[in-house]
């Protein structure tokens, strides 16, 4: 268990207005969105190689330039089905901005015939980062941009696709704890000594509706929490706010597709007895730790997805679950290994460009790291198009480097 660490003067008020002890998910949510003290609420984070963390945008152009084919299929299907409507790509979290600055002039350039039809959408909630977004891609990018909100968007429901790329693992997790054969809540305590104001991890009860909408999650995704055999003190994660999420996604969507990319197990990996404190982490500086109490509103603090859960709280809200791959062979589906060929014949002179590319295009694949991140797309009907059917995706496809009988989670 994370030992006491001192309480930061804007997160003690707080804890004292609430009786002095609130459950981990309320401090997550706080220690991340808080507007003026968040990680990402005030922008006190930053991605990329030099920042608290890297994602697969922030390494370079490959990945929106491998992506873009996948969202120019899915744009091309739903411009077929409305000729006459505008058609979006919604960036859900977009952090810095950074992947939908690199997929603005690709778009123009791969879609052309629907470029003219075409706006970027950045859904975020975070005023910090909100202002970033919008200093990074300036005043009149190539494709009008606007920023909204989930919320604003179920007024007008648009036609498109949405992007939740390492969004869904940073919403707040109820932490679970067993103790005596039940499952407790997880609380963040205050102790309150005058000068001396620290926090630290307790345990509440864990009944009535909350624990009816766990056992009703478990139900429709198969898990099974606890798992036999875990001891005293085994503790994990319940993602109750992906459902929700799924839901105020639905509504904004009238029809189009949304890909989730992020770190996810499935149920039997994720819920094993050996796996005795989650998937929770914190990120600083490029440094992840198990301390995420500490540095409360500078920090990133994360949790692994369940991969049923998410397909049964997403098919639950509307979506229909077409298939999930881990981002290592979703990007040789769209192409990757013809990139590291290209790379080969560059001329020597080129070769510092070569090896810094081919050490990227490596990190993307890497299953230690980036690699592992799951795909997971959905597909979201309107009545009139109901019957229709969507052609399969081309990340999901089996490239030509593979055998035909490799593995396909559809």
């Amino acid at each position: 268990m994370v030992s006491d660490v001192c309480c930061p003067a804007w997160l003690l008020d707080r804890l004292r207005q609430s009786g002095g002890e609130i459950p981990f998910s309320m401090f997550m949510d706080w220690a991340l969105h808080d507007p003026v003290h968040g990680a990402y609420g005030a922008g006190h984070l930053t991605v990329g190689p030099d920042g608290d963390f890297a994602t697969s945008p922030s390494l370079g152009e490959d990945f929106a330039d491998l992506l873009v084919d996948q969202l120019v299929d899915w744009l091309g299907d739903l411009g077929e089905r409305h000729p006459d409507d505008r058609l979006s790509v919604v960036d859900v979290g977009p952090g810095e901005g950074t992947l939908t600055a690199q997929l603005i002039p690709l778009l123009r350039r791969k879609a052309q015939a629907l470029a003219d039809r075409l706006d970027c959408v950045l859904v975020e909630c975070n005023p910090g980062m909100e202002s970033r977004q919008k200093q990074r891609l300036g005043a009149s990018p190539a494709i009008p941009c606007r920023w909204t909100s989930l919320e604003d968007l179920r007024r007008n429901p648009l036609i498109g696709v949405v992007v939740a790329h390492e969004l869904l693992d940073a919403l707040p997790v109820e932490r679970l704890v067993l103790r005596a054969g039940t499952l407790h809540r997880q609380m963040v305590r205050l102790r309150d000594e005058g000068t001396s104001a620290q926090i630290h991890l307790a345990e509440g009860s864990f009944e009535g509706e909350l624990r009816a909408q766990f056992q009703e999650d478990c139900a429709r995704s198969g898990m099974v929490i606890p798992p036999a055999g875990a001891e005293a003190g085994w503790t994990t994660e319940w993602h109750a706010s992906v459902s929700p999420w799924m839901r105020d996604a639905a509504a904004a969507v009238r029809q189009g597709v949304l890909l989730v990319v992020d770190y996810a197990y499935e149920a039997d990996r994720y819920y094993t007895r050996h796996r005795s404190d989650g998937t929770l982490l914190a990120y600083r500086e490029q440094v992840a730790t198990h301390d995420v109490l500490r540095n409360a509103g500078t920090q990133d603090i994360t949790a692994h997805l369940c991969v049923e859960a998410v397909v049964a709280a997403a098919e639950r809200n509307g979506w229909m679950y077409e298939g999930q791959r881990r981002q290592g062979e979703a990007l040789l589906a769209l192409g990757l290994a013809e990139r590291f060929t290209a790379l080969q014949s560059l001329p020597a002179a080129q070769l510092g460009e070569a090896l810094q590319r081919r050490e990227t295009l490596l990190r993307l694949v890497d299953p230690a790291c980036l690699g592992d991140l799951r795909w997971m797309v959905f597909h979201r009907q309107s009545e009139r198009h109901e019957d229709e059917p969507w052609t399969r995706s081309r990340l999901l496809r089996d490239p030509p480097a593979l055998s035909a009988g490799s593995s396909d989670t559809a």
